[in-house]
């Protein structure tokens, strides 16, 4: 009788731990807490990116590739003026070949690059998306050339500014500008690395366009 009451009250001991283990165990699993991004293309169409402009389609594609089906993107094309040609899933590749074909053709009527234009739009997408529950990233594809109506440039100064605004109600938005030559992405690096980080700006010229992608992912929170 006694070694029977040693032994239930050993498995009942063990029982407990187990159970207490298994209590701590549980209590301190982090349980992801997934939010889904809201990617804000700017791609350059404009006469003096015709020649790169296939290999960064191609690349808008293969970022679309390895965002998640509850992610939203929006296009904006920039040559001239700049205007939204997509928005919706990443995963619509159909609808997203048809359009950036229809939509990023040469046009010889058109003169300039509206940079300053097209991130403005981005800057509103993103707080529009925010308020959405979307962690908002904007990525500008291009070789950030000024050309035409001044009015429509970037002045980087400024860009400063309101990006530091915007982060007031955007604590984690992050840039990315790829494709343009290393004199453009240094001035980037120098006028946003102050107010982005290391971490929320991303620049990548044609050469280490690759490691970029990654780098995204983790800017975003994946």
């Amino acid at each position: 009788m006694n070694k029977k009451l040693i032994i239930t009250g050993i498995l009942i001991l063990i029982c407990s731990i187990v159970f207490k283990l298994l209590y701590i165990g549980i209590k301190n699993i982090k349980i992801d807490d997934f939010h889904p991004a809201a990617v804000i293309f700017v791609v350059d169409s404009s006469a003096s990116n015709q020649s790169k402009l296939e290999e960064e389609i191609d690349y808008l594609k293969s970022v679309c590739s390895i965002l998640d089906p509850e992610d939203t993107i929006k296009i904006l094309r920039v040559s001239e003026s700049s205007y939204l040609i997509y928005e919706g899933s990443p995963m619509n590749n159909s609808t997203i070949n048809k359009t950036l074909k229809e939509f990023t053709q040469y046009d010889s009527t058109e003169y300039g690059t509206a940079y300053g234009e097209a991130v403005k739009k981005a800057f509103e997408h993103a707080l529009n998306m925010k308020k959405e529950g979307y962690i908002p990233s904007i990525v500008v594809i291009g070789d950030l050339e000024n050309e035409g109506d001044v009015s429509k440039q970037i002045e980087w100064d400024t860009l400063a500014d309101n990006v530091r605004k915007i982060k007031k109600y955007i604590p984690e938005l992050s840039m990315m500008f790829v494709y343009a030559h290393p004199q453009k992405l240094d001035l980037v690096k120098t006028k946003l690395t102050p107010v982005l980080g290391e971490n929320g700006l991303i620049v990548a010229n044609e050469q280490t366009v690759s490691q970029s992608q990654r780098k995204l992912l983790q800017a975003i929170g994946r």
